[in-house]
């Protein structure tokens, strides 16, 4: 991997920030014919020179070094130049026109600002975001990108040999012309750009690095979808899944959903999901199958009672199924269950879980045959084609809050959670009273988070979604997420302290579209329920 340096030059318009970016050369070995912004490779040089450059007080050795190569690039492939004279004086078109902008001129570049009395602005340029290359791609480079105010009075010109087409471009704008295939970028270009739309002026972009580190690090990892190469940042639904299945890298895994045929997720998992797609459901109840030929199968969460779902669930065990478990009653996950074990004749697996609570609602009712208790542990062994015995190890953790009866499962062999409605990937689940419970939901939520520690759990898989990765981080936003929006119902009920969850509704949730409003008023009703009784103890 190599050490490399771009730098998005800003400027102020009326219509909102500008970008500079130069279309590289169609022939160029990376990225050919793609809009970037100006940078290259690193040079041993650029670190000699830092030593000499202009720097902030928390700028580091590393920082500034990155910030030279930067400024080293845009005045061989731009002609732009952030330096100044010893008198304060910014580089003029004098001073570019007799420089020699030619990466392998007689005298470096270091030098030749030297020689003219110019002193690097590394104290110009600042930290955005930095980006890794895809762990898939031939070539790979460490990239952090850094920004800067354009200096005054200066106007880019290609050096027409890497860099074609200068020009200057709302990030929004130029979104859209790649949308419409007119602007190719590749991947970081196109998210980064995408952030740097949030930002009102150039102040406000160099205020919000000011803390002389990243905004954002990213190694993003490649998948296919509808047969397609797609890239995803940590922060994309996607990407856990693509690092647990493919964790080198490699572009072979599939994000389409499945209601055809299970999806492989590792040799002895895979996941069918239901064709029960829905604002409640996302994509659809994913049934998970743990097991192999050698040790038979455990399924978990057979799904709605969808009699084409189920004889897929018989159809990828061979009906070799050991047990089946449900996390919780709710409909979308239970109903399956006993058409399930019917299907698998005399064998008949035993149906376990927890039995729904009187709490539960009618279309919510589950009876397992055998309760599972918090901490046990169900088996699969069976012996492999090399003869060494295999074994598939399920631990109960019993999750109340999402409801009275849910249940999550560490698969323990793996270290993967598995984790019901309680934690799903793209939204946040339901907790709606009675057999809901906020405070249990968030109690719950410490629970898998130590389970995740002393286990060493790195992924998360969900009913409803991809699989989640970085697990620990994930519980973490969650509960934070969950106690922000306590804390904004909070506010609404000491606003209008005699009002109803009706009128509180529209304040904590202002930032959810109006017609998701019924799903919220439940979770709401749970989070009240919650502040009332936190406050009642505190008197």
């Amino acid at each position: 991997m190599r050490a490399a340096a771009t730098v998005l030059l800003l400027r102020d318009t009326g219509a909102g920030i500008e970008v500079l970016m130069t279309r590289r050369s169609a022939t160029a070995s990376f990225a050919p014919g793609a809009y970037v912004f100006p940078g290259g490779h690193i040079d041993a040089a650029d670190e000699a020179a830092a030593h000499a450059a202009r720097r902030r007080p928390g700028q580091s050795l590393a920082q500034a070094t990155q910030a030279v190569a930067a400024i080293r690039e845009c005045f061989e492939e731009l002609g732009v130049l952030l330096a100044r004279h010893a008198d304060g004086r910014p580089a003029g078109a004098d001073d570019i026109a007799a420089m020699d902008r030619d990466g392998h001129a007689a005298v470096p570049f270091a030098a030749q600002c030297a020689t003219r009395g110019l002193v690097l602005e590394a104290d110009r340029v600042f930290t955005f975001a930095h980006w890794i290359t895809d762990r898939d791609l031939p070539r790979r480079f460490d990239v952090p990108f850094l920004v800067a105010r354009m200096p005054e009075g200066q106007v880019p010109s290609a050096d027409e040999s890497e860099q074609f087409e200068p020009c200057w471009v709302r990030p929004a704008d130029a979104l859209a012309r790649h949308a419409a295939g007119s602007f190719f970028m590749i991947f970081p270009t196109v998210r980064t750009l995408q952030r740097l739309a949030a930002y009102a002026s150039v102040d406000a972009v160099l205020q919000a690095c000011a803390g002389e580190k990243p905004l954002w690090t990213s190694c993003p990892r490649g998948g296919l979808l509808a047969g397609r190469d797609e890239r995803y940042m940590e922060s994309d639904p996607p990407f856990g899944e693509l690092a647990l299945v493919c964790p080198d890298g490699q572009m072979l895994h599939a994000l389409d959903w499945r209601s055809d045929a299970p999806v492989p997720l590792l040799k002895n998992l895979r996941r069918l999901t239901a064709p029960n797609p829905s604002v409640m459901t996302g994509p659809g109840t994913n049934s998970y199958i743990v097991g192999d030929a050698a040790t038979g199968h455990i399924v978990i969460d057979p799904g709605p009672d969808d009699p084409a779902h189920i004889e897929r669930l018989r159809q990828a065990t061979g009906g070799d199924i050991r047990m089946i478990v449900c996390t919780h009653s709710h409909a979308d996950h239970s109903p399956g269950a006993a058409p399930l074990q019917a299907l698998c004749g005399e064998s008949r697996p035993p149906i376990l879980g927890l039995s729904s609570a009187p709490t539960s609602r009618a279309s919510a009712r589950f009876s397992a045959e055998r309760e599972l208790r918090d901490g046990e542990r169900l088996v699969l062994s069976g012996t492999g084609a090399d003869g060494e015995p295999l074994a598939h190890t399920l631990r109960v953790v019993h999750t109340p809050g999402h409801a009275a009866n849910h249940l999550c499962l560490v698969l323990e062999e793996d270290g993967l959670l598995f984790s019901g409605d309680h934690i799903l990937n793209g939204s946040t689940t339901v907790v709606d009273p009675p057999d809901g419970d906020m405070t249990a939901y968030l109690d719950s939520l410490d629970r898998l988070d130590a389970a995740c520690e002393a286990g060493g759990i790195e992924f998360i898989l969900p009913a409803h979604g991809y699989v989640l990765g970085f697990a620990r981080l994930a519980i973490a936003h969650l509960k934070a997420h969950r106690l922000r929006r306590e804390a904004k119902i909070a506010a609404a009920m000491e606003k209008l302290p005699g009002g109803t969850p009706e009128q509180w509704l529209p304040l904590a949730y202002d930032d959810v579209p109006e017609r998701m409003w019924p799903v919220a008023a439940r979770s709401l009703a749970a989070h009240v329920a919650r502040i009332r009784q936190t406050a009642g103890a505190g008197r």
